[in-house]
């Protein structure tokens, strides 16, 4: 087996050629992430085994899953998700949760594929996260539509994150739910520091802000020692890390309600430069073609599967929901439906746990990444050919007379 070492270099080597392969495509329509997939599979032991994944990788690999969901985290805004659109966003998320349930039960009666409560989660994930640099280079964050994939695709993470907590805990429904109600009790807690520290006059935030620039970085030290608190008391909990990243970016967003350019661009480059494509490399690795090469129609059932569990009340939503002034057309409600359904770390997360829970076999699991990272190679390509990208224009300041 590869030594840490050698893996890692031929993973850093992935993670550099991939962006320069997806930047020789028209209008980035591949994302770099496909390019990361496709090399984990052939780097991995389903390829030419020239890269394995032991303890210190898949520490690596976890903590770039965690910068990826506390990025998609501070992303959010509360107040989008209070708000109508926001809660209309959750209502459809639960359509789909229960859309997804009847299509599995239909499979469960026909015997197609195993793991069926792992299976209806995942077909309600949206990867906010690996949506999050496509719709920044695509030019659609800031737009209505780009606001509208943000909103489903905050209840699209979230969403399976609590179901995975409740519904596949080995502690049983209930207890799960008290857990989870206490993780997120200490989540609140920690988003309300003392008012002093808060406060323009101190000390501490003094020095923070002096050592921003230093090699003290302390900024970004306390940004990674708030993800590791919330990590370790999920750890505690017995509960998915990707719930504790998710809740840090909350947590931060909070802390910066405008935002922080210089301490963005720090994390970025640590995320995107460094972790990130760690974990997306890594995740191909444990793709097997040959699973996928055998059944071929399960991975297209499972790409209908998602779309009409996920993609179809999104559509209907996006284009008949609402007033008249938030419907949008055919084109760009289209499009928000093919970005909602893309899915891919949820799903490496749903099927790791039902894979060591004994409830889905290594087979299916692969089908159901593969299907994932399909997802992610043709919806949002799709998605960014269908949409408009006109910004969302500001309201005209009031002239007083």
């Amino acid at each position: 087996m590869p030594s840490s070492v050698t893996s890692m270099f031929w993973i850093s080597l992935a993670a550099v050629i991939a962006p320069l392969v997806a930047g020789l495509i028209p209008r980035r329509l591949i994302p770099e992430v496909v390019f990361l997939l496709g090399f984990g599979v052939v780097l991995g032991p389903y390829g030419v085994e020239l890269a394995a994944k032991d303890e210190a990788i898949d520490m690596l690999s976890q903590l770039g899953l965690a910068m990826l969901f506390l990025l998609a985290g501070y992303e959010i805004e509360l107040k989008e998700l209070t708000s109508r659109t926001g809660r209309r966003a959750l209502y459809t998320w639960l359509v789909c949760l229960g859309l997804a349930f009847g299509l599995v039960a239909v499979l469960h009666v026909a015997k197609v594929l195993d793991g069926e409560i792992a299976l209806a989660i995942a077909l309600t994930s949206t990867t906010l996260g690996t949506l999050l640099p496509i719709l920044r280079d695509s030019g659609l964050l800031p737009t209505p539509i780009g606001k509208a994939v943000m909103r489903h695709g905050a209840f699209g993470e979230l969403g399976p994150i609590v179901a995975i907590a409740i519904l596949l805990g080995a502690r049983g429904p209930v207890v799960s739910l008290l857990i989870l109600i206490a993780f997120a009790g200490f989540a609140v807690l920690m988003s309300l520091p003392p008012t002093r520290l808060k406060s323009e006059t101190s000390r501490f935030l003094e020095l923070v802000r002096l050592g921003s620039e230093t090699t003290g970085q302390i900024p970004v030290r306390l940004t990674l020692l708030l993800l590791m608190t919330l990590i370790a008391v999920a750890t505690a909990f017995e509960l998915d890390i990707i719930l504790a990243a998710f809740a840090a970016g909350f947590i931060l967003r909070r802390a910066l309600p405008a935002g922080n350019e210089r301490l963005e661009t720090k994390i970025d480059g640590l995320a995107f430069g460094l972790l990130i494509p760690i974990f997306f490399v890594v995740s191909g690795m444990v793709v097997d073609p040959e699973a996928i090469a055998e059944n071929p129609s399960a991975l297209l059932a499972i790409l209908a599967l998602i779309l009409v569990a996920r993609g179809l009340p999104v559509f209907v939503v996006s284009r008949f929901g609402g007033l008249p002034s938030e419907q949008m057309d055919r084109r760009d409600s289209l499009g928000v439906a093919l970005f909602a359904a893309t899915g891919l770390p949820i799903i490496v997360a749903v099927t790791s746990v039902a894979v060591t829970a004994g409830e889905m076999s290594t087979e299916n699991a692969s089908l159901l990444v593969a299907g994932g990272a399909t997802t992610v190679l043709l919806f949002p390509m799709l998605g960014t050919l269908l949409t408009t990208r006109t910004p969302e224009r500001e309201p005209s300041p009031t002239v007083l007379p």
